[in-house]
């Protein structure tokens, strides 16, 4: 795909106690999983940390914050501004359980939009979301103004909004974004990691 894929690695994993992304789930860390993903997927991947001392294994461009401390927010104006492509998939590092053919049919879906997101039960899920660099201007007003909400630029760029009845074609949409806080997400993730090593 003409694309780039984006990792999100700066999250400060208060709930669970110790950095999530170097937690295992099945066989790999849970960022090793993800970035896997990713590099099938893309000619470019990118992970956004600024510990880049603990990825330097993974293999791909690691790039730090332009703007410390505003969350994920300021990781995604990072990886867009690093990124060789115009449009990218961006996810948090802890989500596992990507589906490479929902991650494919959202970038079919970019063409003509700055982002292309899930949107299930009213909730969107914007860190596995397709991000243009079309974004930086309105992502840079908001971090120059001390705003790190993520969908708080959404209003100046133009959306297309995925919703439950095309995710649930590509999976359970449950599993997909789920994402792993707290000890009990990661154990309920690696029993779900065991189950599907044991159908292959």
């Amino acid at each position: 795909m003409k694309a780039g894929g984006i990792a999100l690695a700066g999250g400060k994993s208060s709930r669970m106690g110790t950095n999530k992304a170097l937690l295992s789930v099945g066989r790999e860390t849970m960022l090793g999983t993800i970035v896997s993903v990713l590099k099938s997927l893309f000619p470019e991947t990118l992970v956004v940390t600024n510990e880049p001392e603990l990825y330097r294994d993974l293999g791909v461009k690691l790039v730090g914050d332009i703007f410390p401390g505003m969350g994920p927010l300021g990781g995604i104006h990072a990886g867009l501004v690093a990124s060789s492509f115009w449009h990218n998939f961006v996810v948090a590092c802890d989500m596992p359980f990507l589906e490479p053919g929902l991650i494919a049919y959202m970038l079919e879906q970019a063409e003509g939009y700055d982002v292309v997101v899930p949107r299930l039960g009213g909730y969107l899920q914007p860190l596995h979301a397709v991000y243009s660099k079309g974004c930086l201007p309105a992502i840079e007003d908001c971090l120059r103004k001390g705003v790190t909400k993520i969908i708080a630029f959404y209003p100046e760029v133009r959306v297309r909004y995925i919703e439950g009845e095309v995710l649930q074609r590509h999976g359970d949409p449950a599993e997909i974004f789920f994402n792993i806080n707290t000890p009990a997400d990661l154990e309920w993730a690696r029993s779900r990691a065991r189950e599907g090593e044991e159908r292959k």
